[in-house]
């Protein structure tokens, strides 16, 4: 199984659709100010098929979830809904389903891009590599 190198830490460049995209997911409000434009750093470890991925927000807030590649995992989505999700690997990205929007992840170009799909509406996030 090729695994990326996803370890490292990313820090927000840009989105596309994000407002559009919380919309459609049904973000709070108050959550959506958040997440505008926010310089989230993205933490991943991984060790083979075990990840943590962590989000750090400013103002110190941070969301983590831990899974390992097609294990059922204990989640928790954008708005901090819990779910339980299996995490896959398809070719490369690490695709997980949340309760309303696809997700996935890879690294591209040294970049760690995230893209999450609800109704077709596709939001893509990247991050430059930091650490």
């Amino acid at each position: 199984q090729g695994n990326m190198a996803f370890a490292g830490k990313y820090e927000f460049e840009s989105d596309e659709n994000y407002d559009e995209f919380v919309k459609k997911i049904g973000l709070p409000s108050d959550k959506v100010e958040l997440g505008r434009n926010c310089k989230i750093v993205t933490e991943v470890v991984q060790h083979g098929n075990d990840f943590t991925w962590t989000q750090h927000f400013p103002g110190g807030r941070t969301t983590t979830n831990s899974f390992t590649i097609d294990k059922e995992a204990d989640m928790e989505t954008m708005g901090g809904k819990k779910f339980k999700a299996t995490v896959k690997m398809e070719g490369g990205k690490i695709v997980a389903e949340f309760p309303n929007y696809r997700h996935t992840a890879e690294i591209s170009g040294g970049k760690l891009v995230e893209i999450s799909t609800s109704s077709g509406v596709v939001y893509k996030r990247t991050s430059k590599k930091i650490a």
